[in-house]
């Protein structure tokens, strides 16, 4: 699974370094319809990718907590409290970026071209 994985990286790093030049037809003239649209596309993929770590993310963390506990029930309540904690602070991070996001969508494009 590894190997497929990071063949597919590897492609998707390609495919983008070899379709850049395509964005660079307008010889300097940047149109702002394109450029809130790339806005909105990274964006959305910013905050699909983070979504996707921070879910797995945290589903680990309540995997490894809850293996913790089985093998130590009286080291429960300390567990708990670290999981809530780096539960919140994944969270966090996912927030953030969809902060980031919507600060990006709602750039008035026009006022900085």
């Amino acid at each position: 699974m590894r190997k497929i994985s990071k063949s597919l990286f590897v492609l998707t790093i390609l495919v983008f370094l070899f379709s850049t030049p395509l964005l660079a037809e307008n010889e300097g003239k940047i149109d702002k319809t394109t450029l809130f649209k790339w806005s909105i596309i990274i964006g959305g993929g910013a905050l699909g990718v983070a979504a996707c770590v921070g879910a797995y993310a945290q589903s680990r963390a309540i995997q490894k907590a809850c293996e913790g506990i089985s093998r130590n029930p009286g080291g429960a309540p300390h567990i708990r409290f670290a999981l809530i904690f780096g539960l919140v602070l994944i969270e966090t991070l996912v927030i953030y970026v969809l902060l980031v996001a919507i600060i990006i969508f709602f750039v008035k494009w026009g006022k900085y071209i």
